[in-house]
């Protein structure tokens, strides 16, 4: 007979529940198919997805050893129970080398990071860009519930480093002249309160360097010295 009036027309596909479990299968699979992404612990730099490093994730890790080439980070990735657990079984170990980005290293600024980071400490590090197997990341370290401290920024605060070209950042970003322009303020304070390598010489340590360093004052050291031998 005729369809009443007002009554709407279902397409079959809609009525067919084999389509219905199909796509469902399908939206499962990409639902965990990301799960999985972001639950995969990453070992090396490649292993990273290209756009993780587009979105600039921001990613978990724990601090094994501070070398002069970066930091040395085991990830840390996000934790989903049954999932998680099926993945530890074949995921190998491996360290992420994690460079400071827009940071170039003055030599006291080593120690200062040994000094102040503890061994299998968590950090956090925001993915800028990948260069030569290492990431390029803004490092953050919890000071409280409440607080984290940007390494980038506080190494060139306290004068241990000088503002670098951000690697893996378009130069023409807004984002690259963005954290560019919190970089050099951070540099700006050291040089004004005059830190670290923009430490300026007292007078008297002038005077005592232009002594020291006088060939009349040396070669009487040395006639003094060999007094003393004879």
């Amino acid at each position: 007979g005729a369809a009443r009036p007002g009554a709407a027309r279902l397409s079959p596909a809609l009525l067919c529940p084999q389509s219905l479990s199909a796509g469902m299968a399908v939206a499962g699979a990409l639902v965990l198919a990301r799960s999985v992404r972001m639950t995969t612990k990453f070992k090396s730099a490649l292993d990273i997805p290209v756009e993780f490093v587009e979105k600039n994730v921001k990613l978990r890790g724990k601090l094994h050893h501070i070398t002069e080439k970066g930091l040395e980070v085991e990830h840390i990735p996000i934790s989903i129970p049954f999932l998680t657990l099926m993945q530890r079984k074949w995921q190998s170990q491996g360290l992420l080398l994690v460079r400071l980005a827009g940071v170039e290293l003055a030599p006291g600024g080593l120690a200062w990071l040994r000094q102040e980071l503890k061994p299998r400490q968590t950090i956090w590090f925001q993915l800028l860009g990948r260069e030569d197997l290492a990431l390029e990341c803004l490092v953050l370290v919890n000071k409280g519930r409440f607080l984290s401290v940007c390494l980038n920024e506080e190494l060139l605060r306290q004068g241990l480093g000088r503002t670098a070209r951000i690697e893996g950042l378009h130069h023409e970003s807004r984002l690259y002249w963005k954290l560019h322009k919190r970089l050099l303020r951070a540099e700006l304070k050291a040089l004004k309160k005059n830190k670290g390598i923009w430490k300026e010489e007292s007078y008297s340590e002038r005077i005592r360097d232009r002594i020291s360093n006088n060939r009349f004052v040396q070669t009487l050291k040395q006639f003094v010295s060999w007094l003393r031998g004879s």
